[in-house]
């Protein structure tokens, strides 16, 4: 019996409306985008995040190299927050030998709790900056996951948008629809009786 109230709006039946019809359709429709499309669109914005990524990575792993470098003098400072590089947020004097070059020092970028002495990885760009390590694997899955899910969540948003639209527009179209029925049978039933 639960099947059959679940069903109704398919079924043919003198109380169907047209509006259960296109209901019934649009419920269909929404629930196929919701639980297929909106995954797929997730795994494609996934993918071409990735390799996006990808592509940033190792462009970075090609213009940036690192040192083995130590730390001297006075002791680390902290760097303004707006520079974003949560994993090396102090800056230090560095000494490192370059074969060829000699002994260089710059100030770099160090991990927290680096103190004088220690001898840390520094990473720098072609024009000797000192810059944050270039986005590892690990990185570049967390953006296209993260890419993905945001995706397939914002299809899902738009597909349940719609749905809430067109059972609105559904609701409108019913009532005027009880209303003609009504204006057409009102009169039978309201008439006194003789």
């Amino acid at each position: 019996m639960p099947t059959q109230a679940r069903c109704w709006r398919w079924r043919r039946n003198p109380l169907r409306r047209r509006s259960d019809v296109v209901e019934a359709w649009t419920v269909l429709v929404a629930a196929v985008l919701l639980f297929v499309v909106a995954p797929l669109v997730g795994v494609a914005v996934g993918v071409r995040a990735h390799d996006d990524a990808e592509r940033v990575a190792q462009a970075a792993r090609a213009t940036r190299h690192q040192v083995r470098a130590t730390v001297f003098g006075a002791p680390p400072e902290r760097l303004p927050t707006v520079r974003g590089d949560l994993e090396h947020p102090y800056r230090a004097q560095v000494r490192w030998t370059e074969p060829g070059k000699g002994t260089r020092t710059a100030w770099a970028r160090v991990p927290a709790g680096t103190r004088s002495g220690d001898v840390v990885p520094v990473w720098f760009d072609s024009r000797g900056r000192s810059v944050a390590p270039p986005p590892d694997e690990t990185a570049v899955w967390q953006h296209a996951v993260t890419m993905g899910i945001c995706a397939a969540a914002g299809a899902g948003g738009v597909v349940l948008l719609g749905h809430a639209v067109e059972r609105r527009i559904a609701l409108r179209h019913r009532l005027e629809e009880w209303e003609r029925a009504w204006a057409r049978t009102g009169p039978e039933w309201t008439q006194p009786r003789a």
